[in-house]
């Protein structure tokens, strides 16, 4: 079975009433919805559906049905009786912040809501297609088990989750789509052929769209005989952005972190934490061990990021802005090990950044490599005060320190000057 260990994976992810619209376009049955801006929208929406709706906040998180708004309206999935119901659900969702389980405390703005109709269920399902690096391919996961978290039915009867590895030059084939349905608990021929369809369809948009991940939970058997995709997550490859622009216009940024939306533009490989030590490193194994010996020395690394092999210096310069918009972090690890990326380049990048952007957090800078006595000597002529390390270890030690004797001096109440612009 594919793990289902979390792991960090750079991926878009769209909203709800999105996925239903694709779905859609790929033939897959789903239920009546409609996105909405405004409690009138709603109500019309809701009346149109013959007033028994739900109601959905679209927010880009899990545990949305139990979350809870900024306003103290508890869950952002409400089931309405009528229109005027609907209204006065939507009127407490939009235009304030969600928080679940997945967005901390702060939580996440909710703009528009999702209209559907109310459906009386027979059986909820669950069914995902995802990447699986174990299975070197597409993998087709299900569950009778609907309406749940995976994780959990993984954890109590993992006997209940049914998988098929599925050979990306051949396609699915129909005895697989066939077990599937089956282990799902269908097993009306009408049913069963419902699956199927939705499974295969589902598989072609997975494809033709460069998904990394379609879930579809619960997938869900009428009273009526109907099969449903009742709630969907689909996530895409960030690296197929190129050649899918149109799913990549549905992005999201009111969702996203702000730090990574800046980076983004800049093209800089970051990943936000929420630690209070800021790292620009260039290389994804290097960040690694760069974060590594940060926790290691008793501190805590605020991002994950890579200048890659060919920055210039305007994207460093750019790499200090985001960090910038970091409040969290009290100083700033640059850990440069120069091959392809010269360590002038970066000195440059560095004195640019300080003086332009009137930098004033504090400065640990590790350079070795290519060009680094010539960096050496730019920053020391430059009068600017960064604290040069000997190695890495030595780097984190002292990024380390002036995170601490910051924090003694805020819980003492008192200022300490560390201002590392010009002298």
């Amino acid at each position: 079975m594919p793990s289902l260990q979390k792991v960090s994976i750079r991926s878009l992810n769209i909203h709800e009433y999105q996925s239903m619209d694709l779905m859609s376009k790929y033939g897959v049955a789903v239920p009546k919805f409609q996105a909405c801006s405004t409690p009138s929208e709603v109500e019309v929406a809701a009346e149109e559906m013959g007033g028994d709706a739900v109601v959905k906040a679209q927010v880009l998180a899990g545990g949305r049905g139990k979350g809870s708004f900024d306003n103290g309206f508890q869950g952002g999935v409400r089931v309405c009786n009528s229109s005027l119901e609907a209204r006065g659900a939507a009127g407490k969702m939009l235009g304030h912040r969600l928080r679940t389980k997945q967005t901390g405390p702060e939580g996440k703005p909710c703009h528009k809501v999702m209209v559907t109709e109310r459906l009386y269920l027979r059986r909820e399902t669950y069914f995902a297609i995802l990447m699986d690096r174990a299975s070197e391919g597409p993998v087709m996961m299900a569950s009778p088990h609907g309406g749940m978290n995976i994780e959990d039915v993984a954890a109590q009867n993992p006997e209940s989750i049914f998988t098929e590895r599925i050979d990306i030059f051949s396609g699915v084939r129909p005895e697989q789509v066939e077990r599937l349905a089956r282990n799902m608990g269908f097993s009306n021929p009408q049913a069963v052929q419902q699956t199927k369809d939705i499974m295969t369809r589902l598989y072609d948009m997975f494809i033709a769209k460069d998904a990394t991940l379609v879930e579809i939970n619960p997938l869900v058997e009428t009273k009526d005989g109907k099969v449903l995709c009742v709630d969907a997550k689909l996530n895409f490859d960030d690296n197929a952005e190129f050649r899918q622009k149109d799913i990549f216009a549905l992005r999201d940024e009111s969702q996203m972190d702000h730090r990574e939306v800046a980076a983004g533009k800049s093209g800089l490989n970051y990943i936000g934490l929420d630690g209070n030590i800021g790292c620009i490193v260039n290389g994804a194994g290097l960040a690694m061990a760069t974060m590594d010996i940060i926790k290691i020395t008793g501190g805590s690394p605020a991002n994950f990021l890579d200048l890659g092999g060919a920055a210039s210096a305007d994207q460093v310069i750019d790499a200090f802005r985001v960090m910038q918009l970091d409040t969290n972090v009290k100083v700033i690890l640059v850990n440069i090990f120069g091959g392809i990326m010269r360590c002038d380049v970066i000195a440059l990048g560095l004195i640019k950044a300080v003086t332009e952007l009137g930098l004033k957090k504090p400065l640990v800078v590790r350079l070795m490599g290519t060009n680094k006595d010539e960096a050496k000597r730019l920053i020391e002529d430059s009068g600017l005060r960064m604290l040069m390390a000997t190695d890495l270890g030595d780097a984190a030690q002292k990024a380390v320190r002036i995170c601490e004797i910051t924090e003694l001096a805020r819980k003492a109440d008192i200022g300490v000057a560390l201002d590392f612009g010009p002298s």
